[in-house]
């Protein structure tokens, strides 16, 4: 089967392409001496993080403790927790996951440490600590080093966490600072930092000019989309995802409509900067989807010179990948145009 016989809309995932972006990664974090650990919040599917494994990935990120239950039942060994997990509701699933794989937890708050040790308690083996400090972006993280002290050894002195370092997501301005003021208080103190952690797609390709950050996790690289060809990281012809759609209706000269809408493509847009509307239409770049309801997708024509027909086929770059696999049962899964599969997806949805 040819992707042009797939019923549309449909996610199409070219598996060459994502052989280039894995390896070219993995070559530049081994060029540097950076740990790769990927985020799997993209692709969502165990296929992919044991082969991000298999090229030297040190383990895998996940955001929620469900996700990270599937790839750890998929046989992924090492496995950060990028998101703080807080209440009692949250002990037994996050033990039952420290018993399936070497786990570590990224928080900035003792009720999530000591929920962290409520697991490791009930589950009978240790659970690794990241600190998370915000180094600009103003989400989660500690504001100042002393808050990393008192985690660090909240964390060494209940017998069931073990403080292992620093996390950041995105990488912001205050970084190299706070990583270096946080070093020398922690020496200070007697404690090891083995991991500084970062994250974002966008800005990867420097990583390694950050003094003292050791690990790097990326997620959008397997695939990429708009925005991070927008940043500047990948090329149109890296992006290994599109959503082919079909024209369903031409109302105006000037209008089209696509059988996608905010259910395919979702309703994240670029920064003004990137482009305009909910995704690339690559046969017609001056043509801008301007509005997304949950089924319709509707295109401005006006500046196309090239306009489509009723029936005609599209293929889409996404804005945002990530939301896109959220959104879908299953990828199909093509090499040199052919259809060589059909994929679940069993992380999406994963939310608790």
């Amino acid at each position: 089967m040819r992707v042009d016989d797939l019923d549309t809309p449909v996610p199409v995932i070219d598996l060459d392409r994502v052989e280039h972006n894995l390896t070219k990664m993995q070559a530049y974090c081994d060029r540097h001496g950076l740990a790769l650990r990927p985020h799997i919040k993209t692709h969502k599917l165990p296929q992919f993080a044991l082969r991000q494994i298999e090229l030297g990935a040190v383990g895998i990120t996940c955001q929620k403790i469900s996700e990270a239950m599937v790839m750890a039942e998929a046989g992924c060994t090492d496995i950060l927790l990028t998101y703080p997990i807080v209440g009692a509701a949250k002990v037994s699933p996050l033990a039952e996951l420290a018993g399936k794989t070497k786990l570590t937890v990224a928080l900035d708050n003792v009720v999530a440490l000591d929920t962290v040790a409520a697991a490791a308690a009930e589950a009978g083996v240790e659970i690794g600590i990241l600190v998370e400090f915000d180094s600009g972006d103003g989400r989660c993280g500690v504001q100042a080093p002393d808050e990393v002290l008192t985690l660090a050894r909240r964390a060494a002195g209940n017998g069931l966490t073990r403080f292992r370092g620093l996390m950041t997501y995105p990488r912001g301005p205050r970084t190299v600072p706070f990583v270096t003021e946080t070093r020398a208080l922690l020496d200070g103190a007697g404690i090891a930092v083995e991991t500084v952690s970062v994250g974002g797609t966008p800005g990867c390709w420097d990583t390694h000019e950050l003094p003292g950050v050791t690990e790097l996790r990326v997620g959008t690289y397997i695939y990429h989309d708009r925005a991070t060809v927008g940043a500047g990281v990948a090329t149109l012809e890296e992006c290994a995802v599109h959503v082919h759609a079909t024209v369903v209706s031409r109302p105006t000269a000037d209008r089209a409509v696509l059988d996608c809408g905010s259910k395919t493509l979702s309703s994240d847009r670029v920064a003004p900067s990137v482009g305009e509307g909910y995704g690339l239409i690559l046969d017609y770049p001056d043509a801008v989807i301007v509005r997304v309801n949950e089924e319709h997708a509707v295109v401005d024509l006006s500046k196309s010179e090239a306009k489509p027909q009723i029936g005609d086929r599209v293929m889409i770059l996404p804005n945002h990948v990530c939301v896109v696999t959220n959104l879908h049962d299953r990828m199909a899964i093509t090499r040199n145009g052919e259809v060589v599969g059909d994929w679940p997806v069993p992380a999406r949805g994963c939310t608790r």
